[in-house]
């Protein structure tokens, strides 16, 4: 106890464990509330990713695929945008697939096997992505050094839809991440 300078009554002070007990329940309380929304906000945001990714794989797809102006002008006579088709299709397979899955609340797969084959997934699947991606700009930048026209703004808006596809298909690799991390495999 000390004493009040003004009115020399005795003032209480609180003890220690008084004071530390509230302060540890807040933080406990902070951290599991903290952990639940960022919990919500991955089971909220992966599939987005998913949905995102799927609609731009497919757009990807469909854009190359309609990249037909005649002789030489024609998508499939070049090895680097068919590799841009097909990746594009497996893509969009892939995060369909992974779109019902979670959507439609099944268990295909026990929990552990669809974790791990989620996560796996999105990198490959990215990494074909990029990778078909960064194949096709070269041989588009070659023709746009001769002459700008559709042919070239079709195959760009292609690559662009492929790269989009593959940044939010990063993102769920995360998200797969971050749910493997936290799953226990006991």
């Amino acid at each position: 106890m000390t004493t009040n300078p003004d009115n020399q009554k005795p003032v209480e002070e609180p003890s220690d464990v008084e004071v530390a007990a509230p302060a540890t329940e807040t933080k406990t309380f902070s951290a599991i509330t903290q952990r639940w929304k960022r919990e919500d906000t991955i089971k909220k945001a992966s599939p987005i990713t998913r949905g995102l990714s799927l609609l731009f794989s497919l757009l990807a797809f469909l854009i190359m695929v309609s990249n037909k102006h005649g002789p030489g002008r024609n998508f499939d006579d070049y090895e680097e945008y068919r590799y841009l088709v097909a990746i594009s299709i497996f893509s969009t397979l892939y995060t369909a697939w992974q779109t019902f899955v979670h959507f439609s609340k099944r268990e295909f797969f026990d929990r552990r096997t669809s974790v791990l084959v989620g996560f796996s997934g999105d990198q490959i699947v990215a990494y074909l992505l990029i990778s078909a991606a960064s194949s096709a700009i070269p041989l588009t930048n070659r023709f746009r050094e001769g002459q700008d026209n559709i042919f070239t703004d079709s195959a760009a808006s292609a690559i662009a839809m492929a790269v989009l596809a593959f940044v939010s298909l990063a993102l769920s690799a995360l998200f797969s991440g971050y749910k493997l991390s936290t799953h226990s495999f006991v």
